[in-house]
């Protein structure tokens, strides 16, 4: 009985995979003459593109042109491939293992299969050969192990990459001869040998110009610094220098102003102020109006919070007169 049941297996699955590469083989010579005229309409436009001066739009176009071509030469391989099985379905029933001579095409229409929406029918094909030749052979050739043996030029023609500079260029020259056009390939070949670092020069040539420009006063206090390191004597950047200055000094007026009046902290934080405003202006002559607005800013932060504190120290000196 299993002997029957063995055999009745085997002859149904070389039917059913018959079936279904007639009908791989079928959809595939219909999608050719569908995409052979979609590629022909698109090679026109980039014709167009070429001759009314849009290089740039043809560069882009370009791709899905080489995309489809690709496309074509896979779904070629593929054909062959469908019909040399399917010629040799005989020997696939009376066979245990894979064929060494079928290798290479069953393995080529696995590994195409996902990758390929457009057909359909290899699904059912893909589901026949794992059950026969099991999970691990499937396996193998999807995810291009080095044991298996998938085809070389359906591997490259159904990869993802980018194409090449040259192969773009190839394709444009093609078809400009082909449409009779004449065409300078000068400037789109200078195009596609740009690197990306020429094309972000213009920010390397001003950050390179910026650091040239340097200020005498910035270049008087890098040498000051200079020598203190050289005595032994901690650097201290000179804008932080700056800060750590005007927040002692505010401190030092908070502890002044706790001891005396509101009216007379309004006015020496006043006075305050305007001499740091006076400090600032002078600063933008020697170290730059950046950091001297920038170091303003700071110091009258801190003054309007030294102000505020000392509200709250004199309200507190006037509570405790009151209740003493």
């Amino acid at each position: 009985m299993s002997l029957l049941n063995q055999l009745f297996s085997r002859g149904f699955l070389g039917a059913k995979c018959k079936t279904c590469l007639n009908m791989a083989i079928s959809r595939i010579k219909l999608l050719q003459n569908k995409r052979q005229l979609q590629l022909n309409q698109m090679r026109k436009e980039i014709a167009q593109f070429l001759q009314t001066g849009q290089e740039s739009i043809a560069r882009i176009r370009v791709e899905h042109v080489i995309r489809e071509m690709n496309m074509q030469a896979a779904y070629d391989i593929l054909e062959l491939f469908c019909e040399f099985v399917y010629a040799r379905v005989p020997i696939l029933e009376s066979q245990r293992d894979c064929p060494r001579e079928l290798q290479e095409a069953i393995a080529s229409i696995i590994f195409a299969t996902p990758r390929c929406s457009d057909l359909p029918e290899l699904l059912q094909v893909r589901s026949l050969f794992t059950s026969k030749y099991g999970k691990e052979f499937a396996s193998a050739a999807s995810e291009l192990r080095p044991d298996s043996s998938v085809n070389r030029a359906i591997i490259e023609k159904l990869s993802i990459k980018a194409p090449s500079a040259e192969a773009k260029l190839s394709v444009l020259k093609e078809i400009a001869k082909e449409y009779h056009l004449e065409w300078d390939a000068s400037t789109t070949e200078a195009e596609f040998c740009k690197k990306h670092e020429d094309l972000l020069d213009g920010s390397n040539k001003m950050r390179n110009g910026a650091a040239d420009i340097q200020s005498p006063a910035t270049a008087t206090r890098a040498s000051h610094d200079l020598s203190e390191a050289s005595e032994g004597h901690p650097i201290i950047p000179s804008n932080q220098y700056s800060r750590n200055q005007s927040l002692e000094s505010a401190r030092v007026s908070v502890r002044n102003m706790s001891l005396v009046s509101p009216d007379e902290s309004k006015l020496s934080v006043g006075n305050q102020n305007e001499r740091i405003v006076d400090n600032a202006k002078m600063g933008t002559t020697s170290s730059g109006a950046c950091d001297a607005m920038e170091m303003a800013r700071i110091a009258l932060a801190s003054a309007e919070r030294a102000t505020a504190a000392a509200r709250r120290a004199s309200e507190l000196v006037n509570v405790k007169s009151r209740v003493s």
